[in-house]
C-alpha cells in the first residue's frame, strides 16, 4: 500500500503513521517531498485490508493499493525517475554515466592506464573483476583482494568511481571498502541472500538482469535490494539467451523503454557482453543510448589479443575514443549529454 499524506502537515503524524504501519507488521519506506509524502507499507499481501483503516489517521490524504508485485521498484510508489549519484557520475540525470574498463584487473599497468584512458575520453566510472565467476572453474578467477587495492589505487590517480562484482555475501563488507558500486553480475541475479546483503550494507548496486531471466523477475531481485532500504539501484540490461547463435546473447533492448515505464530505477546498456563480440559493440551502444538508456558499460582493453577473458568483445582504445565522440549526436537526440 501507498500512504499518501497531505502537504504541510507537522511531521509528527508522519511518524505516528509510521508507527502504525510497523505495529501492523509491516515495513515502512518513506520518500519525503517538498509538497507531499509518501509511505510505502510492504509486507504480508493477505492483511493489506487493514491498512485502508490508516485514512483516518491526522495527516493522512489516502491509501492507495501497489498493484504491482514489485512494490518499492514500481513507479506507482515513486513516480519521478532516480537519480544515483556514484562518485562524481550521476545515473538517471541529464548526463550519461558511461562505465569502462577492462574485464578482469590483471595488472597494475594495465588497469592505470586504461582508468586514464577512461577518463580521458569521457567515462565517470572504471570497472574491473578482482573477482570473476567464471563458467569453467580452470578459467581465471581474478586477483582477488589485490585486484580491488589496484582499482583503489586508479580511482585515486583519476577520480573516477569504482564498480566491480561480488559474489558471495561474506565478501560484501570487504569489497566495499575498496567500490563505490557493487556488482550483482547476471548469474547472481537471484541469489536472494547476496541481494540482501547487498542491501544492507547501503552502497549503490549495479545490477545485471540475468541471462534468462523474464522483467518481472528482474525488478523483483532488484526488490529484495530496495527491502533491506538501499534505493540506490542501478539496472544494467545485458542481453538474453535465445536460439541465435551468431551472437554470444541477443540485446534486449526493448527492455529498456519497458522498465522505464514500470520502475523510477535507471537503466543502463551493457553492449559488450549482450553481443560478445567488439565489431557489433559500437552500434549498440548507440542504440541504446536511442532507446532511453541512461548509460553504457563497456568493456575496454589496451591489448584485446592477450586478455585474460572476454578479450573478443573488448574495444581498443582507439575504438573507444571514437565510440565516445560518436555518442555525442545521438545523446543530444535523446536530450542528453555525455
Amino acid at each position: 500500500m501507498i500512504i499518501v499524506m497531505k502537504g504541510g502537515i507537522p511531521k509528527e503524524h508522519v511518524h505516528n503513521v509510521i508507527r502504525t504501519i510497523e505495529e501492523l507488521g509491516y515495513q515502512s519506506h518513506v520518500i519525503w517531498g517538498t509538497q507531499r509524502t509518501v509511505i510505502g507499507a510492504v509486507g504480508d499481501e493477505r492483511g493489506k485490508a487493514r491498512l485502508h483503516s490508516l485514512e483516518v489517521m491526522p495527516g493522512v490524504e489516502s491509501v492507495v493499493p501497489i498493484l504491482q508485485p514489485f512494490k518499492l521498484a514500481s513507479r506507482e510508489f515513486k513516480s519521478v525517475s532516480s537519480v544515483v549519484r556514484v562518485g562524481n557520475a550521476e545515473f538517471g540525470g541529464g548526463r550519461l554515466a558511461i562505465i569502462a574498463g577492462p574485464c578482469s584487473v590483471e595488472s597494475e599497468d594495465m588497469v592505470m592506464q586504461l582508468a586514464l584512458l577512461a577518463k580521458e575520453a569521457g567515462a565517470s566510472v572504471l570497472r574491473g573483476g578482482a573477482f570473476k565467476p567464471r563458467t569453467s572453474p580452470y578459467a581465471f578467477q581474478g586477483m582477488g583482494m589485490e585486484g580491488l587495492r589496484l582499482l583503489a589505487a586508479a580511482r585515486d590517480a583519476t577520480g573516477l568511481a569504482v564498480v566491480t562484482e561480488v559474489l558471495k555475501p561474506e565478501d560484501v563488507d570487504a569489497i566495499a571498502e575498496y567500490a563505490d558500486m557493487l556488482q550483482v553480475g547476471a548469474r547472481n541475479m537471484q541469489n536472494f541472500a547476496l541481494l540482501k546483503r547487498v542491501g544492507e550494507v547501503g552502497k549503490p548496486v549495479l545490477l545485471k538482469r540475468g541471462m534468462a531471466s523474464t522483467i518481472q523477475e528482474f525488478l523483483m531481485a532488484a526488490e529484495y535490494i530496495l527491502s533491506e532500504g538501499n534505493y540506490n539501484v542501478v539496472l544494467c540490461e545485458r542481453g538474453i539467451r535465445t536460439f541465435e547463435t551468431a551472437t554470444r546473447f541477443t540485446l534486449d533492448l526493448n527492455a529498456v523503454p519497458v522498465l522505464k515505464k514500470h520502475t523510477h530505477l535507471p537503466v543502463i546498456v551493457d553492449p559488450s557482453h549482450g553481443t560478445g563480440h567488439w565489431e557489433y559493440v559500437s552500434p549498440m551502444a548507440k542504440a541504446g543510448i536511442a532507446c532511453g538508456a541512461d548509460g553504457l558499460m563497456i568493456e575496454v582493453h589496451m591489448r584485446p589479443e592477450i586478455a585474460v577473458s572476454d578479450g573478443i568483445q573488448s574495444l581498443k582504445p582507439e575504438v573507444f575514443r571514437q565510440l565516445m565522440q560518436e555518442l555525442a549526436p545521438f545523446a543530444q537526440a535523446a536530450g542528453r549529454s555525455l
